[in-house]
């Protein structure tokens, strides 16, 4: 089966719908708090089981597999057919959708692993010395915001992928003409 644009369209889309779709499962089953225990001058923090983190984890790792698949299903060969990138960076439409599908990108794993981080050290560091501690989890709803973040920014390949392809297609239609005009002129020579 060979490579093509609406192949790498459908790999681009479903990597990202896929870590939308765990991202805000994880947001979902994120608690509101631990249970705080008090020991000795200390309080320790029981936490429900929950799929947060590995959940985080997983929306994160879908998000780069969206990334960089959308980035390589730009530059890929199609039919074998190369096109410079400076072809493609020709495009104004295309160079303002390339960048912003990347800082979606960025920002959408910021938005992922900040409270996916945040969860694993609340879970992994639950003895406090403050007698005080609510027994915190991390921020509520900026899983939920990577998720969405994560799914604009496979929207926005798809959009870069459609304007790359337009652009492939100027490059590959002018260097035909180029070549066919050069033959007339050699073979009138």
């Amino acid at each position: 089966m060979a490579v093509t644009v609406r192949l790498m369209a459908t790999m681009v889309a479903l990597l990202g719908i896929i870590s939308f779709i765990i991202g805000v499962i994880a947001e979902n089953k994120k608690p509101a708090a631990g249970t705080p225990i008090q020991g000795k001058d200390v309080v320790i923090c029981k936490y429900p089981s929950d799929p947060t983190v590995v959940l985080g984890y997983l929306s994160a790792a879908f998000l780069i597999a969206t990334t960089v698949v959308g980035y390589f299903s730009l530059f890929y060969p199609y039919k074998g057919q190369s096109v410079p990138q400076g072809a493609l960076f020709r495009s104004t439409s295309f160079v303002v959708f390339f960048n912003i599908a990347i800082l979606t990108a960025g920002l959408a794993g910021a938005l992922l692993l900040w409270p996916t981080i945040t969860e694993q050290l609340h879970l992994s560091r639950n003895v406090h010395r403050n007698l005080n501690t609510d027994c915190p989890t991390a921020k509520t709803g900026l899983l939920g915001g990577g998720a969405f973040l994560s799914l604009d920014s496979s929207l926005l390949w798809l959009v870069a992928l459609m304007l790359a392809d337009n652009a492939r297609e100027d490059y590959l239609e002018e260097n035909e003409k180029d070549r066919v005009g050069h033959e007339a002129a050699k073979g009138t020579a």
